[in-house]
């Protein structure tokens, strides 16, 4: 494999773990953002119902983010191999190959990346047990 068709090979699988993690900055910003409103929403109307709406869209989303993640994840497995840094035996041996099905096991599993990521897990676990105090302490305080 010549060096040139190297170089390109590792821009392009570059670019898309640029987008995977764009995505997942984007998907978290989402998040926060529908949650903000849905709070917004019931400090307007004090509604208890809007502190409960968002955790299924906080579970989807975070759904959606561990699947970027494991998908990102697997692109660098691409990109250690294309530049040699696998000390495992390589799966992307051909030029321009990006097949991220050839990458899996415990680094690559998605609920390994669901439950036990650093970049996501605390965020929606802490959101998500934010709303549901929130919504008891509320709860409790009404009456």
């Amino acid at each position: 494999m010549s060096k040139e068709k190297k170089a390109q090979h590792r821009e392009f699988v570059q670019s898309v773990i640029t987008r995977m993690n764009a995505n997942s900055f984007q998907i978290k910003g989402l998040m926060i953002t529908l949650v903000a409103a849905f709070l917004g929403i019931y400090a307007s109307n004090s509604n208890i119902t809007f502190i409960i709406i968002p955790l299924p869209i906080v579970l989807l989303f975070w759904f959606l983010d561990a699947y970027y993640l494991q998908l990102e994840r697997k692109f660098r497995g691409i990109y250690n191999d294309i530049c040699d840094l696998n000390t495992d035996q390589k799966k992307t041996t051909k030029i321009f190959e990006m097949n991220p099905t050839l990458y899996s096991g415990k680094k690559f599993n998605y609920w390994d990346v669901f439950f036990k990521s650093p970049a996501i897990s605390p965020l929606y676990l802490s959101v998500i047990i934010g709303l549901i105090i929130l919504y008891f302490y509320i709860k409790c305080s009404c009456h």
